[in-house]
């Protein structure tokens, strides 16, 4: 009973805040505190999201195709270049380094090189979210290979058992917990990076959507899909934390 009134709080106490912040939003829109030309009300969002929600969802899809692509690339990439990181120590010394730089360049910066390198098609995009999500990963699975305990390694070893029976049997299992909590993290990130890069510059996407509607000031609309944006931001996460479990069976921890 103390489990099932835990779990009852702790969904209902985001909710609360959420109810809270949307209250205070539509006080301050129908008090007139910020004009509407500047804040509309959590009605015309609404409104404007329902009008619209054919448009958003061509956009979408695009932006949706542009970020799972992206996402794969930069898991697949980030698998491989952590493992050999951790298979060789002077790759590690190396490339680490290089790979906490590229963090502290914005990802806005680095947008439009990528659009007159590749043109305005959906590579550019994809290129800025493979870069996006890459590191988040990268590191998670870093941190899951070198948690493991170094007399489990010990023991496989005295047993035979070589490098990839080692990776195989101890260091992926061990990494995978860190490899969800990075992707959940990626996942969004993916989302994010695709739509910035579609600010400068495409044919479809949420981020060619709001650029057009920034510039016909239709802030409703703006709004609206930014909260779209959220919404498939959170429903990602929420899909990277039920593939966890489907994945890891073994594991009781609640999420």
């Amino acid at each position: 009973m103390t489990e099932k009134y835990r779990n009852i709080t702790s969904k209902l106490s985001p909710a609360l805040a959420l109810a809270l912040l949307v209250g205070v939003w539509a006080a301050v829109c129908g008090f007139g505190a910020i004009p509407a030309s500047m804040l509309p009300s959590p009605g015309a969002v609404g409104a404007a999201l329902v009008k619209e929600f054919p448009v958003l969802m061509r956009h979408a899809k695009t932006t949706l195709a542009e970020a799972f692509a992206g996402l794969g690339l930069g898991v697949a990439l980030a698998f491989l270049f952590a493992s050999l990181m951790d298979r060789f120590r002077i790759l590690y010394q190396a490339a680490y380094p290089l790979l906490v730089i590229t963090q502290t360049i914005p990802t806005i910066a680095v947008a439009p090189l990528l659009v007159l390198w590749m043109g305005y098609g959906m590579q550019p995009k994809i290129a800025l979210v493979v870069l996006t999500t890459f590191f988040p990963i990268t590191v998670a699975l870093l941190d899951g290979y070198k948690s493991v305990d170094p007399d489990e390694i010990s023991l496989l070893r005295s047993m035979g058992a070589g490098n990839l029976q080692v990776f195989r049997y101890i260091k992926f299992p061990a990494s995978l917990t860190h490899f969800f909590s990075g992707l959940k993290i990626s996942a969004s990130y993916a989302i994010v990076g695709a739509v910035i890069a579609e600010w400068l510059g495409g044919f479809d996407g949420l981020g060619v959507y709001m650029t057009k509607v920034k510039k016909a000031y239709a802030f409703d609309k703006m709004f609206a899909v930014i909260l779209l944006i959220v919404v498939i931001s959170l429903l990602l996460m929420l899909l990277v934390t039920l593939l966890r479990k489907i994945l890891m069976p073994w594991e009781r921890r609640k999420f």
